[in-house]
Formats: C-alpha cells, sequence, structure tokens
C-alpha cells in the first residue's frame, strides 16, 4: 500500500462555495447570509472540513457585530475606521481560508487579530 492509497478523498466543495458567497456578499450582501446558512447546513460530515465551516461561521457573527458597531458609532467618525477595518479583516479572512481550503488543508487557527487563516 502506498500512502496515495491511504489518502482520504475530503469535499473541499462547500467551504469554497462559502467563501465565494461570503467575496460577492461585498457588492450583493444577501449572499453573505446564504453563506453561512450553507455553512450551517454542510456541517458534521468530515472534521477537516469543518474548520473551515466554523472559521466561515466565525467571520460572519464577528462582522455583524463590527458592523452594528460601525453603524452605532459612524456618527461620531469612529464607525467609518471600523467599516474600513471590517473589509480589510473580511476580505484576509476569506481569501486566506479559501487559499487553504483549496491546497486541502484545515483551519488550525488565525493571527493578527484573527485576520489570517492558518
Amino acid at each position: 500500500m502506498t500512502d496515495q492509497s491511504l489518502a482520504v478523498e475530503r469535499d473541499f466543495m462547500p467551504p469554497k462555495i462559502i467563501y465565494g458567497l461570503y467575496a460577492v456578499g461585498y457588492f450583493v450582501g444577501i449572499t453573505y447570509l446564504a453563506g453561512v446558512i450553507f455553512a450551517y447546513i454542510s456541517k458534521g460530515k468530515d472534521e477537516v472540513v469543518d474548520t473551515h465551516l466554523r472559521f466561515q461561521i466565525r467571520t460572519f457573527w464577528i462582522s455583524l457585530l463590527i458592523s452594528i458597531l460601525s453603524l452605532i458609532t459612524l456618527f461620531i467618525g469612529i464607525g467609518v475606521i471600523l467599516y474600513l477595518f471590517l473589509l480589510v479583516w473580511g476580505l484576509t479572512r476569506i481569501i486566506s481560508g479559501f487559499l487553504l481550503a483549496n491546497e486541502g488543508k484545515p483551519v488550525s487557527g488565525s493571527r493578527y487579530l484573527g485576520i489570517l487563516a492558518i
């Protein structure tokens, strides 16, 4: 037996689709919501794929919290800075997570204030 015959074939298509929905969500907000619903539905089939799904679900809820805080503080000027942070934070999480899923690797954590998936 070779190492290749022992390899488990994992389906990383759901996390890839969700990362795509999140990216499109910056232009069409409803796809961000569709992505988190799809993440909840896809959970529980493979523990390696589930690392991406948990990462994506956390990304959604943290993004929602930062968006609400940004909206509340918009009138004093801090909201604009928070929205810019959210833009960079979210896109970096989406891109780094997608690259890991594309390589077939799990999300083992994050670095730099939760910005970069590792």
